[in-house]
């Protein structure tokens, strides 16, 4: 039993030294990013790195200056005879002193703007890189990460690595120049007074300790506690319709204020650990300037040291403990860093969609879409979609039908390259998707989705979407689609601001615009997916027309509920659990008497 104890015993102490290795390779290996993110601004640190050296010379120079002023006084009372000499002196080390501050101020402001102003540019350049990424990454990451999340990671997240670059990577260095000039200067002073300064430094070496240990757990949770409210509040404010009409206001009101209060816990012992360690270390200075006094005071009296000296030295007994209690609140700046760097890092290392590694050009679209026994499954082997196969010729309208979650949307998701088939090929022009430079198939699919995403702006930017796009097609794709009505009725026609997602307009009129957006880069093959539920009868029937116009002699994929909207498609696909369980015209699959002519006859009934 006792041989079974200890082994057990052991077996905990080497899976914490275990966790304790690999959680030093991953500060490791976040502080190396940080600082290979300022690598490339190296000279306008080094140049930091210089005026800060100055700094602290004219720092060690100010005390020194006063004791010789004090000195010369003290003299003065002893020997009055050496007044009017000693004024002369004290008024050239008065001189002095002011000039060391002009200096000090002069450097500092210079050092202060280098700092900041280097520090903007690589977080500016860290966040465009981030957001870059997350630009390329696949939807099936965005399925899994709340918004808030990603949000965290540009903002708060590259903030804190801002106070790395600003408080630490050079003020570190000024620090430990301070430190060295001070023991330096104190031995060239007085070697017992030193000792009896240096004496405290194990009850300083104590507190940082303790205080390093505590420090990145309590930084951890808070950042984890700050990413909870911003996806909490991403989530709600932009469902917020929803949370009224329901009347959750009271209810969600109370979940905010409890992850709200698990941020103030977080930050409470922040606070706590802070409020210990500063006074604690206060204490020891004061300990350590009461050594110089009982020390130094009985060296005065015994004629051994001058008044100066012991001023000198209550003065950089200070700057020497100022630095380490920087250092170890630098080490709490630089944990919070090193979290943040952590979690981007994370961010930065989520692959992207892969790019094929044969890319086939779709210069000349024809628009032949074809499935061949397709498998899909956004987790694990959960399908939804089983063994799809059917082919779209160049310039067929086919539609696709069936109950909720039968796969329908997932096939336009597939085709649009959004997400990854796991069995089978699809095929655009006879060449695998997976070989195909996704922009260029993009650019040759013209897209409605059913939930319309507007942007800030006008409407004109709304329709090109940054694409090339003369006055002339704008205004020719919103007439041929009937938006023109309601948008030259606009104040500021085609320039009429468009709130975040276009909650000034109906579901309707987004709808109308997403048609235009579509229409307007002349799109080889159409995806329409559930286009026209938002729209009224009256509005569909003025779509329809604009629509009958532009299908013709592109390929249509429509996706629909409503089937008089599809009743003129070459091709029908009735899907159900995830296959094809009819195909065929709306005649036929009418004579058939099956799932499609059930769902027709409750829509007309």
């Amino acid at each position: 039993m006792t041989r079974m104890g200890g082994g057990m015993g052991m077996g905990h102490s080497t899976n914490r030294s275990i966790e304790q290795d690999e959680k030093r390779k991953i500060e490791k290996n976040a502080l190396k990013k940080l600082l290979s993110h300022a690598l490339p601004y190296w000279p306008w640190f080094l140049l930091a790195l210089g005026l800060v050296l100055l700094i602290t010379v004219t720092d060690l120079l100010s005390p020194y200056l006063l004791g010789l002023a004090i000195n010369d006084i003290q003299e003065a009372i002893k020997d009055p005879t050496m007044m009017s000499e000693l004024q002369n002196h004290i008024k050239l080390l008065g001189l002095g002193f002011i000039l060391v501050a002009l200096v000090q101020f002069v450097v500092s402001y210079f050092n202060t703007i280098i700092l900041n102003v280097t520090s903007s540019k690589i977080i500016r350049g860290l966040r465009e890189k981030v957001f870059r990424h997350v630009m390329k990454l696949p939807f099936s990451y965005f399925d899994k990460t709340p918004v808030g999340s990603v949000v965290t990671r540009i903002c708060n997240d590259t903030n804190a690595i801002n106070d790395m670059y600003i408080s630490v990577l050079v003020n570190f260095f000024k620090d430990i120049f301070m430190m060295i000039g001070v023991v330096i200067t104190m031995f060239l002073l007085d070697v017992r007074l030193t000792l009896a300064v240096l004496s405290v430094l194990p009850l300083m070496a104590f507190a940082a300790i303790l205080f390093r240990t505590k420090a990145r757990k309590i930084h951890t949770r808070i950042r984890a506690r700050l990413s909870a409210i911003n996806i909490f509040l991403s989530e709600h404010i932009a469902g917020m319709k929803v949370v009224q009409l329901f009347n959750m206001e009271k209810v969600k009101a109370r979940e905010f204020d409890d992850i709200n209060k698990e941020y103030q816990e977080a930050n409470k012992s922040r606070i706590k650990l802070f409020g210990l360690f500063r006074p604690f270390m206060d204490v020891v200075a004061a300990i350590a300037t009461a050594l110089i006094l009982w020390v130094g005071g009985a060296q005065v009296l015994n004629l051994t040291v001058s008044m100066g000296i012991v001023y000198m030295f209550i003065n950089y007994s200070g700057k020497f403990f100022n630095p380490i209690m920087n250092l170890t609140e630098m080490y709490n700046t630089t944990q919070a860093s090193l979290v943040s760097s952590e979690r981007i890092e994370t961010l930065l290392k989520t692959k992207p969609d892969e790019k094929p590694t044969v890319i086939d050009s779709l210069n000349a679209v024809k628009g032949e879409i074809e499935f061949r026994n397709v498998w899909f499954a956004y987790i694990g082997e959960n399908w939804i979609l089983k063994d799809i196969s059917f082919k779209v010729r160049p310039g067929e309208k086919i539609a696709i039908v069936g109950t909720t979650g039968a796969g329908k949307t997932t096939i336009i998701n597939l085709i649009l390259g959004f997400y990854r088939h796991q069995k089978g090929e699809i095929l655009v022009d006879g060449i695998p998707i997976g070989k195909l430079d996704i922009r260029e198939l993009r650019k040759a699919i013209g897209t409605v989705r059913q939930d319309v995403f507007l942007f800030r702006g006008d409407i004109a930017t709304n329709i090109r979407l940054y694409n090339p796009i003369s006055d002339e097609q704008l205004i020719s794709a919103a007439k041929t689609v009937n938006a023109s009505k309601f948008i030259e009725k606009l104040p500021g026609q085609y320039n009429e601001e468009v709130n975040q997602r276009g909650t000034t307009m109906s579901e309707g009129q987004r709808q109308l615009l997403s048609f235009a957006r579509a229409l307007v880069i002349n799109p080889k093959i159409l995806v329409l997916d559930e286009a026209t539920s938002s729209v009224d009868t009256n509005t569909e029937k003025l779509i329809q027309d604009g629509l009958e116009h532009l299908m013709e002699g592109r390929t249509s994929i429509t996706i629909a509920h409503r089937l008089s909207t599809i009743q003129n498609s070459d091709i029908i696909l009735f899907l159900h659990k995830g296959k094809i369980a009819e195909q065929g015209t709306h005649k036929q699959l009418l004579e058939k008497k099956g799932l499609y002519y059930d769902l027709y006859t409750i829509q007309f009934s």
